[in-house]
């Protein structure tokens, strides 16, 4: 008797036991909530959630979300430091919320990654959100508030740069600064969005649509059996990664095999790996990153691009999470289009 079969015949027989429930109910999924696109005037919060930073630092997000047409409400939390926070865990957990509760608030910046979030998101209150949604915006460990919003909302957000990648001179900025930052903009203005990557010997062809979810990789790893732990059964999943190991790649690669996520993607994207150069050369790992994420996904009949502008590097676009995505894989290269 099959797993179905058997569960069927269980609530048949109105004896359902708790661990099967709760497998029937975790393989359900929460609408996709997407919040109002942004118009003149409206205001957007920016908040430490994680890392610190000063005032000053925020000066250039500041001045270039204003030259949109926005106006910027900066939280308490900006300034203040506990060793490596942005203020305490109950000053970044106030700070945080005042700004969700604020109905004059339409989106929240946070303004760098670090650590931290972790700390906070089950002390937080989203459920003005379900009524209120506003778009949240961020990347690296801001993962953990893409991922809790997205399993157990459904609503959607922008995975970007932050305040601590804003240029501090406009006009002397490289283009793909200047591309990357107003890629924010017109996420937030409702821009359909819509990018491209090149070829890769190694990317697997193929056309997919599915909500797209993913983020950091070491946070999504740490995020496994949490409430914030991602679904991924039909979604396109991408990931990024800096600063790591190969051996550490690979097992967190496991890790998202071990736990299911790899096996019914609708698609998977690779974004940048900065990868951390071995200390003793008799200690590498000996497979590279490409190897290492095929030979989890061997016979996998979905598409699967690399090089991606996603991750801690310069070309790291806004990507809507929680919003349905075509991912088109060819010989010639990657499309990723939002659908309407």
């Amino acid at each position: 008797m099959n797993r179905k079969t058997f569960v069927s015949s269980l609530v048949a027989a109105g004896a359902v036991i708790p661990s099967l429930a709760s497998d029937l109910k975790e393989e359900s999924d929460v609408p996709g909530i997407v919040p109002h696109y942004l118009k003149e005037g409206d205001t957007i919060g920016i908040t430490s959630p994680a890392g610190y930073i000063t005032e000053k630092e925020i000066q250039p997000a500041i001045l270039q979300i204003e030259s949109w047409g926005l106006k910027v409400k900066s939280g308490s939390t900006i300034g203040k430091r506990d060793h490596t926070f942005g203020g305490t865990d109950a000053e970044r957990i106030a700070d945080f919320q005042q700004l969700l509760d604020d109905k004059n608030i339409k989106a929240i910046l946070c303004a760098r990654g670090g650590y931290g979030f972790v700390r906070i998101i089950d002390q937080l209150d989203f459920s003005k959100m379900k009524t209120q949604p506003k778009w949240m915006i961020g990347f690296s460990d801001i993962t953990v508030l893409h991922a809790h919003l997205n399993r157990n909302f459904g609503i959607a957000s922008i995975h970007s740069k932050m305040c601590n990648s804003f240029p501090d001179d406009w006009s002397k900025a490289e283009p793909i600064q200047v591309e990357t930052i107003l890629s924010i903009r017109d996420a937030l203005k409702g821009v359909q969005m819509k990018y491209a990557a090149p070829a890769n010997e190694h990317n697997k062809a193929g056309v997919a649509e599915g909500t797209l979810v993913g983020g950091n990789l070491k946070t999504l790893e740490s995020l496994a059996g949490s409430k914030s732990d991602l679904r991924t059964t039909n979604k396109i999943l991408f990931v990024e990664d800096t600063g790591e190991y190969l051996y550490s790649i690979d097992r967190m690669f496991w890790n998202l095999k071990r736990t299911g996520k790899l096996d019914h993607l609708a698609g998977l994207i690779i974004g940048g790996f900065k990868i951390k150069a071995s200390e003793d050369v008799a200690e590498e790992f000996g497979k590279n990153l490409f190897e290492i994420v095929m030979e989890k996904i061997p016979d996998c009949t979905y598409p699967v691009c690399f090089d991606f502008p996603v991750g801690h590097q310069k070309n790291n676009f806004a990507l809507k999470c929680g919003v349905q995505h075509k991912l088109q894989v060819t010989n010639s290269g990657t499309t990723l289009t939002e659908l309407r």
